[in-house]
C-alpha cells in the first residue's frame, strides 16, 4: 500500500467526528471510557469508505489518537482503542468480502460491548465472596463496579464503608451520598486522614482506571497513598477491574503515565510586583515598615487553580495490591501480566 493510500485513509477517518460520537456514547452512565472508545471505533467502521484492512486499521489508528488527544485523562480510553485495534488486526474470518468483513467486525464491536456491560455483576459476584459478615471497608472516590459489589454485599451482608473525599474531584461524596441512600452505613473521610482511619478498617476495596502489564494499578489520585498506608498496616488493598480495562503500559513511576496537562506540579512564574520601596530615612528603617511603605503583591490560590495543577490519576506498584477481582477471575499483579500477555498474543 503507497503512502498516498495511507494518508486518504487517515483524512476519511477525520471526516467522522470521532471524539464527538465518544462524547455522545458516554452520556449513558453505564458505559466506561473504555467502552464508549470501543463503541465509537465500531462506528468509525461503520462510516469509513476504507476498501482494505490496511487502510481499515489505518483509520482506526488515526481514530484513536483523535480520541487521546482531546482526552485530559487518556489512558483507560487508550485502553479500549488498544483491545479493539488489536481484536480488529487479529481476527478471524473467511469472508467473502470486505464489506462483508466490516460487517461481521461492527457486529462483534457491539456485541462485546453488550456483553461487557455484565461483567460488573460477575466481579460484584466474586468480591463479595471475599467479604466477611460484619466488614468495615474503605474506598476512595467513584466506581461503578465498586458501587455495584458494595450494593450486593450489602444485601447479604452487614458491611460499613469509609469513603475518601477523593480531592480534586471529590467524588467520593457521590460514591457516599449512594451508598447512604441504599441504607448502607458511611462515613466520608478527609484524604489526609486516611492513615487515622486504617486501624478502624478489615480492608480497602477501590476501582481502575486501568491495569497495567506490571500489574500495578492507576486509579483516582490519592490510590497509591492509601496502598502504601494499608501495606504499612497489614490491610488488604483489593483493586476491581474490568478486564477491557487491562493495559499495556509499563509505567515505572508516577511521571511515566501518559498525561495531557504540562501544569502539573509545575511552579508558576511569579506575576509581576512593584518592587518593595522604603521611604523612610536609612538611619530609621523601621519607621519604613511602620509606615507600611513595603508592598507586596496579594496572593490568593483558588481550589480550581489547585486542581489544575493537580493529577487525576495515579500509579500504585503491584507489590502494594493484594488481588485484583476481575471478570476474568481473582488474580494476583503477576497473573494480570501472564492474562495480558496471552491476550495480546492472538
Amino acid at each position: 500500500m503507497s503512502e498516498s493510500s495511507s494518508n486518504q485513509a487517515a483524512t476519511q477517518s477525520t471526516s467522522f467526528d470521532i471524539y464527538g460520537t465518544y462524547q455522545r456514547i458516554l452520556l449513558n452512565q453505564e458505559i466506561s471510557p473504555p467502552l464508549a472508545a470501543i463503541l465509537a471505533l465500531t462506528e468509525l467502521i461503520e462510516n469509513s469508505p476504507a476498501g482494505t484492512m490496511f487502510e481499515l486499521v489505518t483509520a482506526l489508528n488515526a481514530g484513536a489518537d483523535a480520541m487521546k488527544t482531546k482526552s485530559s485523562n487518556p489512558i483507560s480510553l487508550d485502553a479500549g482503542c488498544e483491545l479493539f485495534i488489536a481484536f480488529v488486526t487479529l481476527f478471524p474470518h473467511d469472508s467473502v468480502s470486505f464489506a462483508d468483513l466490516k460487517t461481521k467486525l461492527i457486529r462483534q464491536g457491539q456485541q462485546y460491548a453488550d456483553e461487557a456491560l455484565t461483567y460488573r455483576r460477575k466481579i460484584a459476584e466474586l468480591a463479595v465472596s471475599f467479604i466477611k459478615d460484619g466488614s468495615v471497608i474503605l474506598t476512595h472516590s467513584y466506581s461503578r463496579v465498586v458501587m455495584q459489589t458494595l450494593l450486593l454485599a450489602h444485601e447479604r451482608k452487614r458491611i460499613s464503608v469509609f469513603v475518601t473525599e477523593a480531592r480534586p474531584r471529590g467524588l467520593g461524596i457521590k460514591t457516599a451520598e449512594a451508598l447512604t441512600a441504599a441504607g448502607i452505613p458511611c462515613n466520608v473521610i478527609l484524604d489526609s486522614a486516611v492513615a487515622y482511619v486504617m486501624e478502624k478498617v478489615d480492608f480497602v476495596l477501590v476501582g481502575s482506571e486501568a491495569v497495567v502489564e506490571s500489574g500495578g494499578l492507576i486509579n483516582a489520585v490519592g490510590s497509591n497513598q492509601i496502598a502504601i498506608i494499608a501495606k504499612a498496616a497489614n490491610k488488604p488493598f483489593y483493586a476491581l477491574a474490568e478486564s477491557y480495562k487491562f493495559h499495556r503500559l509499563f509505567p515505572l513511576s508516577q511521571y511515566d503515565l501518559p498525561n495531557q496537562n504540562a501544569r502539573i506540579f509545575s511552579f508558576p512564574r511569579p506575576s509581576p510586583s512593584r518592587k518593595p520601596s522604603i521611604s523612610g530615612s536609612l538611619s530609621n528603617p523601621s519607621s519604613a515598615i511602620d509606615s507600611g511603605s513595603i508592598e507586596a503583591a496579594p496572593t490568593t490560590i483558588t481550589q480550581e487553580q489547585i486542581s489544575k495543577n493537580n493529577p487525576d490519576v495515579d500509579y500504585t506498584r503491584p507489590d502494594l495490591i493484594s488481588l485484583v477481582f476481575s471478570d476474568v477471575g481473582s488474580l494476583t499483579p503477576e497473573g494480570v501480566s501472564q492474562y495480558l500477555v496471552g491476550m495480546f498474543a492472538g
